[in-house]
Protein backbone atom coordinates (compact mmCIF):
# COMPACT_ATOMS: atom_id res chain seq x y z
CA UNK A 1 0.00 0.00 0.00
CA UNK A 2 1.11 3.40 -0.83
CA UNK A 3 1.68 5.40 1.93
CA UNK A 4 2.22 8.66 0.38
CA UNK A 5 -1.85 9.75 0.54
CA UNK A 6 -1.74 9.13 4.47
CA UNK A 7 0.93 11.50 5.51
CA UNK A 8 -0.28 14.41 7.37
CA UNK A 9 -4.16 13.32 6.39
CA UNK A 10 -6.63 14.85 8.34
CA UNK A 11 -8.35 11.78 7.20
CA UNK A 12 -6.54 9.26 9.00
CA UNK A 13 -6.60 11.61 11.75
CA UNK A 14 -10.31 11.74 12.41
CA UNK A 15 -9.87 8.18 11.74
CA UNK A 16 -7.76 7.24 14.51
CA UNK A 17 -9.45 9.89 17.04
CA UNK A 18 -12.84 7.91 16.17
CA UNK A 19 -11.28 4.43 16.65
CA UNK A 20 -8.68 4.81 19.68
CA UNK A 21 -9.75 1.39 21.34
CA UNK A 22 -9.49 -0.48 18.29
CA UNK A 23 -6.01 1.09 17.50
CA UNK A 24 -5.12 -0.32 21.32
CA UNK A 25 -6.88 -4.08 20.71
CA UNK A 26 -4.84 -3.84 17.13
CA UNK A 27 -1.28 -2.90 19.03
CA UNK A 28 -2.16 -5.71 21.70
CA UNK A 29 -2.75 -8.37 18.54
CA UNK A 30 0.45 -7.63 17.04
CA UNK A 31 2.11 -9.31 19.82
CA UNK A 32 -0.47 -12.50 18.97
CA UNK A 33 -1.00 -12.78 15.31
CA UNK A 34 1.43 -11.63 12.28
CA UNK A 35 0.44 -8.05 11.37
CA UNK A 36 -2.08 -8.25 13.87
CA UNK A 37 -4.65 -10.01 11.79
CA UNK A 38 -6.31 -13.30 10.95
CA UNK A 39 -7.07 -12.46 7.77
CA UNK A 40 -5.19 -10.36 5.02
CA UNK A 41 -8.61 -8.59 4.24
CA UNK A 42 -8.51 -6.75 7.51
CA UNK A 43 -4.75 -5.37 7.10
CA UNK A 44 -5.21 -1.74 6.25
CA UNK A 45 -3.70 1.48 7.44
CA UNK A 46 -3.09 2.92 10.03
CA UNK A 47 -5.26 0.46 11.82
CA UNK A 48 -8.01 -1.99 11.53
CA UNK A 49 -11.59 -1.79 13.41
CA UNK A 50 -12.60 -3.80 16.00
CA UNK A 51 -16.42 -5.10 16.09
CA UNK A 52 -18.57 -5.59 19.16
CA UNK A 53 -21.51 -6.74 17.57
CA UNK A 54 -23.60 -6.29 15.01
CA UNK A 55 -27.70 -7.02 13.77
CA UNK A 56 -29.33 -6.59 10.19
CA UNK A 57 -27.28 -3.84 8.21
CA UNK A 58 -25.52 -2.75 11.07
CA UNK A 59 -22.71 -2.84 13.39
CA UNK A 60 -21.21 -1.23 15.95
CA UNK A 61 -17.30 -1.08 17.25
CA UNK A 62 -14.67 -1.11 20.14
CA UNK A 63 -15.55 2.80 20.86
CA UNK A 64 -18.93 2.33 20.56
CA UNK A 65 -19.30 4.18 16.62
CA UNK A 66 -22.33 2.86 14.39
CA UNK A 67 -21.64 1.85 10.90
CA UNK A 68 -23.95 0.49 8.03
CA UNK A 69 -21.79 -2.73 7.43
CA UNK A 70 -21.27 -3.41 3.44
CA UNK A 71 -18.48 -6.01 4.06
CA UNK A 72 -21.13 -8.74 4.95
CA UNK A 73 -19.24 -11.40 6.19
CA UNK A 74 -17.04 -11.41 3.27
CA UNK A 75 -20.21 -12.31 1.11
CA UNK A 76 -21.55 -14.91 3.46
CA UNK A 77 -24.70 -12.56 5.13
CA UNK A 78 -27.02 -12.32 2.08
CA UNK A 79 -29.62 -11.85 5.68
CA UNK A 80 -27.27 -9.84 7.39
CA UNK A 81 -25.99 -10.48 10.80
CA UNK A 82 -27.86 -11.76 13.61
CA UNK A 83 -30.73 -12.30 11.87
CA UNK A 84 -33.71 -14.34 14.06
CA UNK A 85 -34.15 -17.32 11.36
CA UNK A 86 -30.30 -18.09 11.82
CA UNK A 87 -30.11 -17.41 15.89
CA UNK A 88 -33.18 -20.09 15.88
CA UNK A 89 -31.06 -22.50 13.54
CA UNK A 90 -27.51 -22.29 15.88
CA UNK A 91 -29.67 -22.52 19.24
CA UNK A 92 -31.71 -25.24 18.44
CA UNK A 93 -28.96 -27.24 16.94
CA UNK A 94 -26.49 -26.35 19.48
CA UNK A 95 -28.01 -28.14 22.34
CA UNK A 96 -28.39 -31.30 20.39
CA UNK A 97 -24.42 -31.36 20.03
CA UNK A 98 -22.33 -29.71 17.41
CA UNK A 99 -20.44 -32.77 16.62
CA UNK A 100 -21.78 -36.05 16.25
CA UNK A 101 -19.04 -37.82 14.04
CA UNK A 102 -21.82 -39.45 11.90
CA UNK A 103 -24.70 -39.52 8.96
CA UNK A 104 -27.33 -36.91 10.38
CA UNK A 105 -30.57 -35.67 8.95
CA UNK A 106 -29.42 -32.17 8.32
CA UNK A 107 -26.45 -32.57 6.18
CA UNK A 108 -28.83 -34.62 3.53
CA UNK A 109 -31.16 -31.70 3.96
CA UNK A 110 -28.60 -29.42 2.90
CA UNK A 111 -27.00 -31.29 0.08
CA UNK A 112 -30.84 -31.61 -1.59
CA UNK A 113 -31.16 -27.98 -1.66
CA UNK A 114 -28.27 -27.47 -3.20
CA UNK A 115 -29.29 -30.08 -5.37
CA UNK A 116 -32.54 -28.04 -5.98
CA UNK A 117 -30.87 -24.43 -6.22
CA UNK A 118 -27.46 -25.08 -8.54
CA UNK A 119 -28.34 -26.34 -11.93
CA UNK A 120 -25.51 -28.07 -12.49
CA UNK A 121 -25.11 -29.88 -9.39
CA UNK A 122 -26.23 -33.60 -10.11
CA UNK A 123 -23.67 -34.93 -6.93
CA UNK A 124 -22.50 -32.68 -4.07
CA UNK A 125 -19.51 -33.23 -1.27
CA UNK A 126 -19.39 -30.86 1.64
CA UNK A 127 -16.03 -28.99 2.77
CA UNK A 128 -15.14 -26.39 5.21
CA UNK A 129 -14.52 -23.75 2.92
CA UNK A 130 -14.07 -22.42 -0.37
CA UNK A 131 -10.60 -22.70 -0.55
CA UNK A 132 -11.54 -26.48 0.28
CA UNK A 133 -13.95 -26.58 -2.67
CA UNK A 134 -11.52 -24.91 -5.32
CA UNK A 135 -8.80 -27.48 -3.94
CA UNK A 136 -11.16 -30.50 -4.80
CA UNK A 137 -12.25 -29.44 -7.37
CA UNK A 138 -9.31 -29.31 -9.39
CA UNK A 139 -7.91 -32.46 -7.93
CA UNK A 140 -11.59 -34.04 -9.49
CA UNK A 141 -10.99 -32.56 -12.70
CA UNK A 142 -6.98 -33.80 -12.87
CA UNK A 143 -8.92 -37.44 -11.77
CA UNK A 144 -10.87 -37.43 -14.23
CA UNK A 145 -9.22 -36.51 -17.66
CA UNK A 146 -6.02 -37.95 -16.48
CA UNK A 147 -4.54 -34.60 -17.71
CA UNK A 148 -2.08 -31.95 -15.26
CA UNK A 149 -2.23 -28.76 -16.72
CA UNK A 150 -5.16 -26.18 -14.82
CA UNK A 151 -5.32 -23.08 -16.83
CA UNK A 152 -6.98 -19.97 -14.61
CA UNK A 153 -6.91 -16.28 -15.23
CA UNK A 154 -5.29 -13.58 -13.51
CA UNK A 155 -6.60 -11.60 -11.18
CA UNK A 156 -9.30 -14.45 -10.46
CA UNK A 157 -9.65 -15.29 -6.87
CA UNK A 158 -10.10 -19.51 -5.89
CA UNK A 159 -8.65 -19.14 -2.44
CA UNK A 160 -5.16 -19.32 -0.86
CA UNK A 161 -4.08 -22.86 -1.99
CA UNK A 162 -1.31 -23.78 -3.93
CA UNK A 163 -2.46 -23.91 -7.21
CA UNK A 164 -4.20 -20.96 -6.96
CA UNK A 165 -2.36 -18.44 -4.88
CA UNK A 166 0.47 -16.84 -7.58
CA UNK A 167 -0.25 -14.77 -10.21
CA UNK A 168 -4.01 -13.99 -8.44
CA UNK A 169 -4.81 -10.07 -7.34
CA UNK A 170 -3.89 -10.45 -3.99
CA UNK A 171 -0.71 -11.82 -4.37
CA UNK A 172 0.98 -9.14 -5.98
CA UNK A 173 3.81 -11.43 -7.47
CA UNK A 174 3.91 -14.48 -10.14
CA UNK A 175 5.45 -16.36 -7.31
CA UNK A 176 4.23 -16.99 -3.68
CA UNK A 177 7.57 -18.28 -1.09
CA UNK A 178 6.35 -22.39 -0.05
CA UNK A 179 4.77 -23.37 -3.43
CA UNK A 180 7.10 -25.61 -5.61
CA UNK A 181 8.39 -25.57 -9.08
CA UNK A 182 6.35 -28.45 -10.10
CA UNK A 183 2.73 -26.46 -9.60
CA UNK A 184 3.76 -23.60 -10.82
CA UNK A 185 5.08 -25.22 -14.25
CA UNK A 186 1.25 -27.10 -14.48
CA UNK A 187 -0.78 -23.73 -14.08
CA UNK A 188 -1.52 -21.42 -16.76
CA UNK A 189 -1.85 -18.11 -15.73
CA UNK A 190 -4.15 -16.61 -18.75
CA UNK A 191 -4.40 -13.10 -19.42
CA UNK A 192 -9.15 -12.55 -20.18
CA UNK A 193 -8.48 -9.57 -22.17
CA UNK A 194 -6.47 -11.62 -24.80
CA UNK A 195 -9.65 -14.62 -25.43
CA UNK A 196 -8.28 -15.52 -28.51
CA UNK A 197 -4.80 -16.62 -27.25
CA UNK A 198 -6.52 -18.21 -24.96
CA UNK A 199 -9.36 -20.81 -26.99
CA UNK A 200 -5.76 -21.49 -29.17
CA UNK A 201 -4.34 -22.81 -25.67
CA UNK A 202 -7.27 -24.53 -25.01
CA UNK A 203 -7.32 -26.13 -28.74
CA UNK A 204 -3.52 -27.01 -29.14
CA UNK A 205 -2.32 -28.27 -25.45
CA UNK A 206 -3.59 -31.56 -24.92
CA UNK A 207 -2.43 -31.69 -21.21
CA UNK A 208 -5.25 -28.93 -19.84
CA UNK A 209 -7.42 -31.13 -17.35
CA UNK A 210 -9.67 -27.54 -16.52
CA UNK A 211 -10.49 -24.11 -16.58
CA UNK A 212 -11.32 -22.54 -12.96
CA UNK A 213 -12.95 -18.65 -13.24
CA UNK A 214 -15.20 -16.55 -11.42
CA UNK A 215 -17.76 -16.62 -14.14
CA UNK A 216 -18.88 -12.90 -13.09
CA UNK A 217 -14.96 -11.84 -13.87
CA UNK A 218 -12.44 -11.20 -11.32
CA UNK A 219 -12.94 -10.37 -7.32
CA UNK A 220 -16.88 -11.36 -8.39
CA UNK A 221 -16.90 -8.87 -11.02
CA UNK A 222 -14.91 -5.52 -10.13
CA UNK A 223 -13.65 -6.66 -13.45
CA UNK A 224 -16.07 -8.03 -15.57
CA UNK A 225 -16.05 -10.70 -17.96
CA UNK A 226 -18.87 -10.91 -20.76
CA UNK A 227 -21.05 -13.70 -21.40
CA UNK A 228 -19.87 -14.60 -25.00
CA UNK A 229 -16.47 -15.04 -23.16
CA UNK A 230 -17.96 -17.59 -20.81
CA UNK A 231 -19.46 -19.36 -23.03
CA UNK A 232 -16.77 -19.70 -25.47
CA UNK A 233 -14.77 -21.53 -22.81
CA UNK A 234 -17.87 -23.71 -22.06
CA UNK A 235 -17.99 -24.84 -26.49
CA UNK A 236 -14.15 -25.07 -26.19
CA UNK A 237 -13.78 -27.07 -22.88
CA UNK A 238 -16.68 -28.92 -24.31
CA UNK A 239 -15.40 -29.93 -27.23
CA UNK A 240 -11.84 -30.55 -25.67
CA UNK A 241 -12.75 -32.82 -22.69
CA UNK A 242 -11.81 -29.95 -20.28
CA UNK A 243 -13.44 -29.84 -17.20
CA UNK A 244 -15.11 -26.39 -16.60
CA UNK A 245 -14.86 -25.27 -13.03
CA UNK A 246 -17.39 -22.29 -12.14
CA UNK A 247 -15.80 -20.83 -8.48
CA UNK A 248 -19.17 -19.49 -6.71
CA UNK A 249 -18.19 -18.62 -3.98
CA UNK A 250 -19.28 -15.56 -3.85
CA UNK A 251 -21.87 -15.73 -6.34
CA UNK A 252 -23.36 -18.49 -5.58
CA UNK A 253 -26.87 -17.99 -4.27
CA UNK A 254 -26.20 -14.18 -4.66
CA UNK A 255 -26.08 -13.44 -8.59
CA UNK A 256 -29.63 -15.53 -8.51
CA UNK A 257 -31.08 -17.95 -6.57
CA UNK A 258 -29.15 -20.79 -8.88
CA UNK A 259 -25.72 -18.64 -9.14
CA UNK A 260 -24.41 -17.00 -11.33
CA UNK A 261 -24.52 -20.00 -14.18
CA UNK A 262 -28.54 -19.83 -14.12
CA UNK A 263 -28.33 -16.01 -14.82
CA UNK A 264 -25.68 -16.85 -17.82
CA UNK A 265 -27.74 -20.13 -18.84
CA UNK A 266 -24.12 -21.79 -18.99
CA UNK A 267 -23.41 -24.62 -16.78
CA UNK A 268 -19.88 -25.81 -16.06
CA UNK A 269 -18.79 -29.22 -15.54
CA UNK A 270 -18.22 -28.51 -11.40
CA UNK A 271 -19.13 -25.52 -9.01
CA UNK A 272 -17.42 -24.61 -5.91
CA UNK A 273 -19.55 -22.95 -3.11
CA UNK A 274 -19.23 -21.45 0.15
CA UNK A 275 -20.37 -18.21 1.57
CA UNK A 276 -23.87 -17.74 1.09
CA UNK A 277 -23.91 -21.57 0.99
CA UNK A 278 -23.81 -21.88 5.01
CA UNK A 279 -25.61 -18.96 6.22
CA UNK A 280 -22.31 -17.00 7.98
CA UNK A 281 -20.84 -20.54 9.26
CA UNK A 282 -17.96 -21.97 8.03
CA UNK A 283 -18.79 -24.47 4.77
CA UNK A 284 -18.07 -25.10 1.53
CA UNK A 285 -18.86 -27.64 -1.16
CA UNK A 286 -17.76 -28.71 -4.41
CA UNK A 287 -20.95 -30.20 -6.95
CA UNK A 288 -21.10 -30.96 -10.53
CA UNK A 289 -21.50 -33.93 -13.18
CA UNK A 290 -22.02 -37.05 -11.43
CA UNK A 291 -19.28 -38.79 -13.30
CA UNK A 292 -16.86 -37.05 -12.33
CA UNK A 293 -17.99 -36.56 -8.85
CA UNK A 294 -17.98 -40.37 -8.48
CA UNK A 295 -14.25 -40.38 -8.37
CA UNK A 296 -15.06 -40.00 -4.52
CA UNK A 297 -17.91 -42.77 -4.66
CA UNK A 298 -16.79 -46.09 -2.60
CA UNK A 299 -19.35 -47.97 -4.32
CA UNK A 300 -18.48 -46.54 -7.82
CA UNK A 301 -14.46 -47.40 -7.53
CA UNK A 302 -15.23 -51.01 -6.99
CA UNK A 303 -17.53 -51.59 -9.43
CA UNK A 304 -15.39 -49.63 -11.98
CA UNK A 305 -12.45 -50.81 -10.72
CA UNK A 306 -10.69 -47.36 -10.44
CA UNK A 307 -8.81 -45.57 -7.49
CA UNK A 308 -10.89 -44.01 -5.30
CA UNK A 309 -10.03 -40.37 -4.64
CA UNK A 310 -9.53 -40.16 -0.58
CA UNK A 311 -11.53 -37.36 1.29
CA UNK A 312 -12.13 -36.47 4.98
CA UNK A 313 -12.43 -33.22 6.57
CA UNK A 314 -13.43 -33.43 10.29
CA UNK A 315 -15.99 -29.99 10.21
CA UNK A 316 -17.68 -31.45 6.89
CA UNK A 317 -21.12 -30.70 7.14
CA UNK A 318 -21.08 -30.22 10.54
CA UNK A 319 -24.29 -30.25 12.40
CA UNK A 320 -24.16 -26.75 12.87
CA UNK A 321 -22.75 -25.00 9.76
CA UNK A 322 -25.16 -27.11 8.12
CA UNK A 323 -28.26 -26.05 9.77
CA UNK A 324 -27.47 -22.74 9.14
CA UNK A 325 -27.12 -23.90 5.70
CA UNK A 326 -30.73 -25.40 5.20
CA UNK A 327 -32.53 -22.47 7.00
CA UNK A 328 -30.56 -20.37 4.26
CA UNK A 329 -31.13 -22.04 1.83
CA UNK A 330 -34.54 -22.77 2.13
CA UNK A 331 -35.22 -19.42 2.08
CA UNK A 332 -33.32 -19.05 -1.23
CA UNK A 333 -35.68 -21.35 -2.53
CA UNK A 334 -38.94 -20.34 -1.20
CA UNK A 335 -38.85 -16.55 -1.14
CA UNK A 336 -36.94 -13.73 -2.73
CA UNK A 337 -34.19 -12.80 -0.76
CA UNK A 338 -31.38 -13.01 -3.52
CA UNK A 339 -33.89 -10.54 -5.91
CA UNK A 340 -34.42 -8.66 -3.04
CA UNK A 341 -30.80 -7.89 -2.53
CA UNK A 342 -29.92 -7.37 -5.96
CA UNK A 343 -32.72 -4.46 -6.27
CA UNK A 344 -30.51 -2.84 -3.06
CA UNK A 345 -27.74 -2.99 -4.88
CA UNK A 346 -28.91 -1.43 -7.62
CA UNK A 347 -30.79 1.21 -5.59
CA UNK A 348 -26.79 1.26 -4.22
CA UNK A 349 -25.49 1.67 -7.50
CA UNK A 350 -28.02 4.59 -8.40
CA UNK A 351 -27.56 6.61 -5.14
CA UNK A 352 -23.69 6.49 -5.44
CA UNK A 353 -23.37 7.56 -9.04
CA UNK A 354 -26.05 10.77 -8.02
CA UNK A 355 -23.29 11.60 -5.21
CA UNK A 356 -20.48 11.51 -7.43
CA UNK A 357 -22.74 13.66 -10.22
CA UNK A 358 -23.74 16.23 -7.72
CA UNK A 359 -19.60 16.11 -6.59
CA UNK A 360 -18.91 16.72 -10.05
CA UNK A 361 -16.50 13.13 -9.43
CA UNK A 362 -15.41 11.36 -12.52
CA UNK A 363 -16.17 8.00 -10.37
CA UNK A 364 -18.97 5.67 -11.17
CA UNK A 365 -20.46 2.55 -8.85
CA UNK A 366 -21.06 -0.77 -11.41
CA UNK A 367 -21.76 -3.93 -10.95
CA UNK A 368 -23.78 -7.62 -10.78
CA UNK A 369 -26.84 -6.83 -8.46
CA UNK A 370 -26.01 -6.77 -5.05
CA UNK A 371 -22.44 -7.07 -5.34
CA UNK A 372 -20.93 -3.07 -5.62
CA UNK A 373 -18.14 -1.59 -6.99
CA UNK A 374 -16.24 1.97 -6.97
CA UNK A 375 -14.44 2.92 -10.25
CA UNK A 376 -11.87 5.39 -8.85
CA UNK A 377 -11.14 6.48 -12.27
CA UNK A 378 -6.97 6.76 -12.08
CA UNK A 379 -6.75 7.57 -15.70
CA UNK A 380 -8.84 10.34 -15.30
CA UNK A 381 -11.04 9.02 -17.70
CA UNK A 382 -14.09 11.34 -19.05
CA UNK A 383 -17.21 9.10 -17.74
CA UNK A 384 -20.90 10.10 -16.72
CA UNK A 385 -21.19 8.40 -13.40
CA UNK A 386 -24.92 8.09 -13.86
CA UNK A 387 -24.17 6.09 -17.56
CA UNK A 388 -21.25 4.46 -17.03
CA UNK A 389 -20.14 0.71 -18.82
CA UNK A 390 -17.78 -1.45 -17.37
CA UNK A 391 -17.81 -3.62 -20.46
CA UNK A 392 -16.87 -0.54 -22.11
CA UNK A 393 -13.13 -0.23 -20.99
CA UNK A 394 -10.01 -2.10 -21.62
CA UNK A 395 -9.65 -4.67 -18.73
CA UNK A 396 -6.16 -3.19 -17.75
CA UNK A 397 -7.88 0.24 -17.20
CA UNK A 398 -10.20 -1.69 -14.61
CA UNK A 399 -7.45 -3.21 -12.98
CA UNK A 400 -5.34 -0.16 -12.21
CA UNK A 401 -8.91 1.58 -10.59
CA UNK A 402 -8.28 -1.04 -8.12
CA UNK A 403 -4.78 -0.14 -7.27
CA UNK A 404 -5.73 3.36 -7.20
CA UNK A 405 -4.24 4.90 -4.20
CA UNK A 406 -7.47 7.57 -3.35
CA UNK A 407 -9.43 4.11 -2.99
CA UNK A 408 -7.39 3.74 0.75
CA UNK A 409 -8.34 7.14 2.28
CA UNK A 410 -11.95 6.68 0.50
CA UNK A 411 -12.69 4.03 2.66
CA UNK A 412 -11.36 5.40 6.12
CA UNK A 413 -13.11 8.46 5.15
CA UNK A 414 -16.42 6.07 4.54
CA UNK A 415 -15.57 4.71 7.80
CA UNK A 416 -15.35 7.79 9.72
CA UNK A 417 -18.91 9.11 8.11
CA UNK A 418 -20.19 5.51 9.46
CA UNK A 419 -20.14 3.43 6.61
CA UNK A 420 -17.91 0.16 6.12
CA UNK A 421 -17.21 -0.44 2.68
CA UNK A 422 -14.82 -3.27 1.83
CA UNK A 423 -11.18 -2.35 -0.01
CA UNK A 424 -11.96 -3.26 -3.13
CA UNK A 425 -13.58 -0.54 -2.29
CA UNK A 426 -17.25 -1.84 -3.02
CA UNK A 427 -20.32 -2.83 -1.27
CA UNK A 428 -22.03 -6.30 -0.84
CA UNK A 429 -25.62 -6.00 -0.11
CA UNK A 430 -27.93 -7.96 1.83
CA UNK A 431 -31.77 -8.37 1.66
CA UNK A 432 -32.11 -6.34 4.78
CA UNK A 433 -30.59 -3.42 3.55
CA UNK A 434 -33.25 -0.55 3.77
CA UNK A 435 -33.67 2.56 1.51
CA UNK A 436 -32.53 4.64 4.65
CA UNK A 437 -29.41 2.80 4.81
CA UNK A 438 -28.84 3.47 1.28
CA UNK A 439 -29.87 7.31 1.75
CA UNK A 440 -27.22 7.29 4.41
CA UNK A 441 -24.06 5.90 2.08
CA UNK A 442 -25.00 8.58 -0.14
CA UNK A 443 -24.58 11.35 1.85
CA UNK A 444 -21.87 9.38 3.69
CA UNK A 445 -19.91 9.33 -0.22
CA UNK A 446 -20.68 12.76 -0.78
CA UNK A 447 -19.11 13.78 2.40
CA UNK A 448 -15.96 11.67 2.02
CA UNK A 449 -15.67 13.06 -1.74
CA UNK A 450 -14.97 16.54 -0.04
CA UNK A 451 -12.74 15.28 2.31
CA UNK A 452 -10.48 13.57 -0.49
CA UNK A 453 -11.01 17.24 -2.09
CA UNK A 454 -9.78 19.14 0.53
CA UNK A 455 -7.08 17.12 0.55
CA UNK A 456 -6.47 17.10 -2.67
CA UNK A 457 -6.45 13.68 -3.70
CA UNK A 458 -9.48 13.87 -6.21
Amino acid sequence: MDTTPFTNSQIVAAFDDKTRHSKARHLEARDVFPSGIVHDSRHMKPHPIYIERAEGARKWDADGNEYVDYFGGHGSLLLGHAHPSMINAVNSQVSQGTHPAACHDLELKWGQLVKLLIPSAERIRFTSSGTEANLMAIRLARAFTGKNKLVRFKNHFHGWQDHVAFGSKYAGTDNIPGIIDGIIENVIVADPSDPDGIKETLEMDGDIAAVILEPTGASSGQIPLCREFVKMLREVTKAQGIVLIFDEVVTGFRVSAGGAQAALGLLPDLTALAKILAGGLPGGAVCGRRDIMQLLDFEAAEFHGFQKIPHQGTFNANPMSAATGVEMLARVAETEVSEQANEQGRKLMAACNKAFAKSDLAWAAYGNGSSVYIFTNPDRLDIDPENFDAFAHPMSVMERASNHAAKDLFRLAMLVNGIDFNSKPGAIVSSVHTDEDIAATADAVTASIAMLREEGHV
